[in-house]
């Protein structure tokens, strides 16, 4: 929000402030008012939040995964979060370009439905010390439109607010950060 109007970012593209009434890119900005804004895509409305994740509104119709580009926003911290799935079930993630793989707290592997006890145990050192987790690989990892599969995880057994979206994602991706927008492109 700048004022009284929404700064739109539409398919990565460059942010671009507009007023109730206009549109940019088929989004019509129906009202703002604090910290958020009402558009309109399609005859679809949603409202937008300041430091959100991005919105997928579906206009590309693309329920199947198989997208080509994620874009984030940097949210509190300067951490980039995002709603996705793993296997098809909801989780929140945290980018963390200093993760090996996908890390994951054995809560959140349960509520997945991942069997992460038949995986491979592993010995890893944390800032808490060292901790008997266990190495699976995940069929399918989603974020907006873009789905990869076959990805490596790790489960501990500490407690975490959100699932660490680690290299073992990341490096199937080229990604560029400029200013507060993270872009990540499918590799082919």
């Amino acid at each position: 929000m700048i004022g009284s109007r929404a700064l739109l970012v539409v398919d990565g593209s460059a942010p671009k402030t507009v007023a109730p009434g206009e549109t940019h890119q088929g989004i019509k900005v129906i009202s703002t008012s604090g910290d958020q804004a009402v558009v309109e895509q399609a005859g679809k409305r949603h409202t937008l939040r300041v430091g959100e994740a991005p919105v997928s509104t579906g206009a590309s119709g693309n329920a199947s995964g198989r997208g080509t580009r994620i874009v984030l926003n940097e949210g509190s911290g300067g951490h980039f979060m995002t709603p996705g799935q793993i296997n098809g079930r909801s989780v929140q993630f945290m980018v963390d370009t200093g993760a090996t793989t996908i890390a994951m707290s054995m809560l959140d592997a349960e509520r997945a439905g991942i069997p992460y006890k038949a995986g491979q145990p592993v010995q890893m050192s944390t800032a808490n010390g060292t901790v008997q987790g266990f190495r699976i690989k995940l069929n399918s990892v989603r974020v907006g439109d873009v789905e990869v599969y076959d990805v490596d995880a790790v489960v501990v057994p500490l407690a975490m607010p959100f699932v660490l979206l680690g290299n073992s994602f990341l490096t199937r991706f080229q990604m560029k950060r400029e200013n507060a927008l993270m872009t990540l492109d499918k590799r082919y």
